[in-house]
């Protein structure tokens, strides 16, 4: 019975936080704005590989529970919402900045330019399954200078939009798996352990092996000093 209790008000709590993260929806909504677009990006203080975008346009009747901040969510779940989501959404859409043109034109701009190709992938599928064009989109933080849609910046807005962490979640997963691909071909660095990230072990590939080319330059400008 207790363990019912608390399943039922787990589900309780899941089903308002989904209510709360829609304010931002709901409000559009009520102005007569559809096709809202989420967009957040992964992968902006990893030492390699690249930092990847999605957005994502969630049906109004979206009521999967659970859906949150990526970081938030264990990667089995994070991988079956991954899948749910790609199922429901009307559109979603990836971009991917590599190490290459992060070093040429720094991260913020990296992850800008990877917004925008999320922004378009997800704009073109809406376009083919007849579904209009975005009406607005929701953003992590960020302006996204000439898009075509209105859009608003929302600070943590993977933590208050559904539709902005439904996009961390399609980032996050997608960048994993990048990410694991990656540790077949440069295992020294447990790319499948750290992600790119600069923890103990991967550090220690470095030492051993050097930078991949992968490895973001720029970022790693403290080993590079070293060996000058």
């Amino acid at each position: 019975m207790a363990q019912g209790l608390k399943r039922e008000e787990r589900e309780i709590r899941l089903k308002q936080m989904l209510y709360d993260m829609l304010t931002y929806e709901r409000a559009l909504r009520e102005q007569g704005v559809t096709n809202i677009a989420g967009v957040d990006e992964v992968g902006r203080g990893p030492l390699a590989g690249p930092v990847i975008a999605a957005c994502v346009v969630l049906p109004e009747d979206f009521s999967v529970i659970g859906v949150n901040d990526s970081k938030k969510l264990s990667e089995k779940r994070r991988e079956e919402l991954f899948d749910v989501i790609c199922e429901t959404a009307l559109a979603y859409g990836t971009g991917s900045i590599d190490n290459l043109t992060i070093d040429k034109i720094n991260i913020l701009e990296a992850t800008k330019l990877a917004m925008k190709q999320a922004v378009s992938a997800a704009a073109d599928m809406l376009a083919k399954r007849g579904a209009g064009d975005i009406g607005h989109v929701l953003i992590d933080a960020l302006e996204l200078p000439g898009l075509e849609a209105p859009q608003t910046a929302i600070i943590k807005g993977d933590e208050k939009s559904v539709s902005v962490a439904a996009a961390s979640i399609i980032a996050k997963v997608t960048r994993d798996r990048l990410m694991i691909e990656y540790h077949e071909t440069y295992p020294e660095y447990a790319f499948d352990r750290n992600k790119g990230y600069g923890t103990k072990l991967h550090y220690e590939g470095i030492e051993a092996a050097g930078l991949s080319p992968i490895h973001r330059r720029s970022f790693c400008g403290a080993y590079l000093a070293e060996r000058k």
